[in-house]
């Protein structure tokens, strides 16, 4: 098994907690003398940086909010004048104000490392063609995958998104072996692939994948790598952090937390340390970020941690798939649901393809939850009984683990609208006036 920086990265557990709170202690006191927001966060709890002595006394320090970054826009929250920062990154701002990070020539050296570290874990290598399909600009995506690729010496084809002929075209020409890019883009590759007559096993070399950006599921990619013959890991990242930053290694076995860079917490809805293994929303703090740095911020995912050592030999933590977020819960008839469940119900049943939308709707202040989903090709039939079956089987499987019931549409493939970035699979015309 090959590593990139093979000290770091098995460096026993003692060790690196040791390292986590030295660089937590030094970033906590850093803060308090260069941040007025954290300078009186801090106050708030009567808390000096010397106060912490430990992890205990660190989750004494109040959250940081994704409010507190739309709150301080543009840039209230940087900690280093421009003149020491190389590059500025904007969130897409779907809801209330973006969020805008600065970088360091450091913070860009972690986050690559970090990427680096990533993509060795999982096999990829300087004789690796990398076509990334990721968006470059004010998004964090393109450019950080595409970094990380040239650090450990890969060749990348910086296609970007759209232009999907074109790109298939391009990786059958080239001796592109990887992709990056988000799932549901994957599945309109493997889509128009199928319409133009083109085997990605038998007429491209492509035999990994990075895929990140938005939720998906074991199931989905189960059924993407058995569409494709491409091996797909699963990337987590987010803007205020860096951008894609963690990826999963050869044992696809969970996501490596660097803890030399990123301190991670788990914890319950009382805001208390979740067991190890244990759901509950994540809290990270960046422990080299220089010129936006987080302590404590709400990523608003949920999720789990665990120390055991991978097989594939690293020490660091590793995060489970993302099972859900705080802010995209539905409350449906009062029930919570996230729109993940329904991915994983829809990714039990080989009829299925990946691709549904959930539409809400009310009457007379009664919700109403439909969803669609595209039949796989090999599914089609005009049997209505069969066709019947399939739909009760799906709303059966919906209702009891959703515990409400959902009407539901199969429709035809290639039905629902495919989306180049991330997918959008909600739309919320509920209306209590």
């Amino acid at each position: 098994m090959a590593f990139w920086n093979e000290e770091i990265e098995t460096m026993p557990r003692e060790e690196l907690e040791r390292l986590q709170l030295r660089l937590l202690r030094a970033k906590v006191r850093e803060m308090y003398d260069k941040s007025a927001f954290f300078h009186e966060k801090m106050r708030s709890v009567n808390m000096l940086p010397d106060d912490v002595t430990d992890f205990d006394a660190f989750r004494r320090i109040p959250f940081m909010k994704k409010t507190d970054l739309r709150d301080n826009y543009p840039d209230k929250l940087f900690t280093v004048p421009y003149d020491e920062i190389t590059r500025v990154h904007v969130s897409s701002g779907t809801t209330g104000r973006p969020t805008v990070v600065g970088y360091t020539q450091n913070d860009l050296n972690n986050w690559t490392e970090s990427l680096a570290r990533g993509m060795t874990s999982f096999g990829m290598t300087k004789k690796d063609m990398l076509q990334n399909f990721h968006g470059y600009g004010l998004f964090t995506g393109g450019l950080g995958v595409h970094y990380g690729a040239e650090r450990i010496g890969a060749t990348v084809l910086p296609i970007s998104t759209g232009n999907t002929e074109r790109q298939i075209q391009l990786m059958q020409d080239l001796p592109v072996t990887a992709w990056a890019g988000t799932p549901s883009y994957m599945f309109h590759i493997a889509d128009t692939c199928d319409r133009l007559g083109v085997d990605i096993r038998r007429d491209t070399k492509v035999k990994l994948a990075i895929a990140g950006g938005e939720p998906w599921s074991d199931s989905m990619r189960n059924k993407l790598q058995d569409r494709t013959g491409v091996r797909i890991h699963n990337c987590y990242g987010a803007s205020e952090m860096s951008g894609p930053m963690f990826l999963e290694c050869a044992e696809q076995s969970g996501l490596h937390v660097w803890a030399d860079l990123a301190y991670m917490e788990i914890l319950d809805e009382n805001g208390d340390p979740c067991a190890e293994g244990e759901k509950g929303e994540m809290v990270v703090t960046m422990l080299q970020k220089e010129a936006f740095p987080l302590i404590r911020y709400k990523m608003n995912d949920i999720s789990s941690l665990t120390w055991e050592k991978c097989d594939c030999g690293r020490t660091h933590p590793r995060l489970g798939r993302i099972s859900g977020r705080t802010d995209d819960m539905l409350v449906v008839r009062g029930v919570n649901v996230f729109p993940s469940q329904i991915e994983s119900v829809i990714g039990e049943m080989a009829f299925l393809s990946p691709f549904y939308h959930i539409t809400l709707e009310n009457d007379n202040y009664m919700d109403a939850m439909t969803v669609e989903v595209e039949l796989n090709e090999e599914y089609l039939t005009e049997d209505m009984n069969a066709l019947a079956n399939m739909s009760k089987q799906l709303a059966s499987r919906l209702k009891s683990i959703l515990n409400i019931k959902a009407e539901v549409k199969l429709v035809l493939p290639g039905t629902l609208k495919r989306f180049e970035g991330k997918a959008k699979h909600v739309t919320d015309n509920r209306s209590y006036e």
